[in-house]
């Protein structure tokens, strides 16, 4: 491994470059009307490098400047059951855990404001969300639990600021702060959770509550479809928790959920500075890196040769699962015409094309007409939901999860 920069998380100099894509898709949920775009997309590079002193995974051939979180960046779970299950259930939670009613609530990278929006109509909180990618208007977002649609707040109770997230902000204050699956897109992460920190200055009861993908079932379960160029950041939950406390939070619950995909952190603004803790989660951590180093180039043939026969036999394949980790998927697999499309139950996306390889996106109702042979699941988390849309669609294909 290449030693490298110093890390953007602690500061420690001498990361090693474990992982390496050229020219892969700088997005992958933009929205793209033309196959033509779609393979014409700008491209980065990924070269994902790991700090032996806390455990931080950074993408160093980063460039922010390839970043544009336009209005067309349709990143919404809102239409999946399963996440809207989830979604609700943890809302609830930190309404009863932090007694949230009738308070502030500041949502950092909110998308379309369903989260947000549900937090504040449980509680009747007012609420404040930063997205630059924010569109008015987004009804069609409301999250719902078996069929059933949920509390939305009142007229003017939410405002929605189409920007980035600064201290030109800092004077809004709030008594929860949540960031959600928005820190893993920022590549000085130290920077960020200081800035944080900051504003939360003299608001001891205030309360942030972060969610990121964890690294560490990336590097075990040798998922290189979890790689993209918009995450430059991968943390572990060691890593989240040194980074909180490092920069003058106390920490008051650390946990994995979504089967092990999402590490949550509760934290609160506290006096003192500097992390505690043995080296040996770092330790273990690194032998997750070399593993997963060594792994995962036998993964990516064993799925080419999956496609290559299936391709030859003649049978019709899709994949299920438009977003990031379709992107990643493809383009990593190098795949064309060996996956026919890419299908999506978000039907923003419908008509739309893939970022890097530009299989078009379809409706699960296309299946109806195109009967695949072999459905790949992209995210295992939706496979019994997935199974049951094909079943309600009369069809039975060979069901295949990453």
């Amino acid at each position: 491994m290449t030693s490298v920069c110093t890390c953007p998380n602690c500061g420690a100099a001498g990361m090693s470059v474990f992982y390496q894509q050229d020219q892969v898709p700088v997005h992958s949920v933009v929205l793209l009307r033309t196959r033509e775009a779609a393979v014409s997309y700008p491209r980065g590079d990924l070269q994902l490098a790991f700090c032996g002193a806390c455990g931080f995974v950074s993408n160093v051939a980063y460039d922010p400047s390839l970043q544009d979180y336009s209005s067309d960046y349709e990143a919404s779970q809102a239409f999946s059951p399963t996440f809207g299950a989830f979604a609700v259930n943890l809302a609830r939670r930190l309404v009863a855990d932090y007694d949230l009613h009738r308070k502030t609530i500041i949502e950092i990278g909110c998308g379309q404001g369903e989260f947000l929006n549900l937090l504040c109509a449980l509680g009747d909180n007012r609420g404040i969300g930063f997205d630059p990618a924010y569109v008015e208007g987004r009804e069609d977002l409301a999250l719902s639990v078996g069929g059933a649609a949920l509390p939305q707040p009142r007229p003017g109770q939410v405002e929605f600021i189409p920007d980035y997230y600064s201290e030109q902000y800092a004077d809004r204050h709030a008594d929860l702060v949540v960031c959600r699956m928005t820190l893993e897109h920022i590549q000085q992460t130290g920077d960020f959770v200081r800035m944080v920190r900051r504003s939360l200055e003299g608001q001891p009861d205030a309360v942030v509550f972060f969610q990121v993908p964890d690294v560490t079932r990336v590097l075990r379960d040798h998922a290189f479809w979890d790689i993209y160029y918009e995450h430059c950041s991968y943390l572990s939950p060691q890593s989240l928790a040194r980074l909180f406390q490092w920069h003058g939070f106390q920490v008051l619950n650390l946990s994995t959920e979504y089967d092990g995909q999402y590490l949550m952190i509760e934290a609160r603004p506290d006096g003192a500075h500097g992390f505690v803790g043995p080296d040996d989660d770092v330790r273990d951590l690194a032998a997750e890196v070399r593993g997963f180093a060594r792994e995962y180039p036998g993964a990516v043939e064993r799925w080419r040769a999956e496609f290559a026969e299936a391709h030859a036999a003649g049978r019709r394949t899709v994949i299920w699962g438009a977003g990031s980790k379709g992107v990643a998927f493809l383009t990593t697999l190098g795949l064309n015409d060996e996956v026919g499309y890419a299908v999506d139950i978000n039907p923003n996306k419908r008509g739309t094309f893939m970022a890097g390889t530009g299989h078009e996106i379809v409706s699960p109702e296309f299946l109806r007409e195109y009967r695949p042979d072999t459905v790949v699941v992209m995210n295992p988390v939706y496979r019994d939901e997935i199974a049951g849309s094909l079943a309600a669609l009369g069809l039975s294909p060979r069901l295949l999860t990453v």
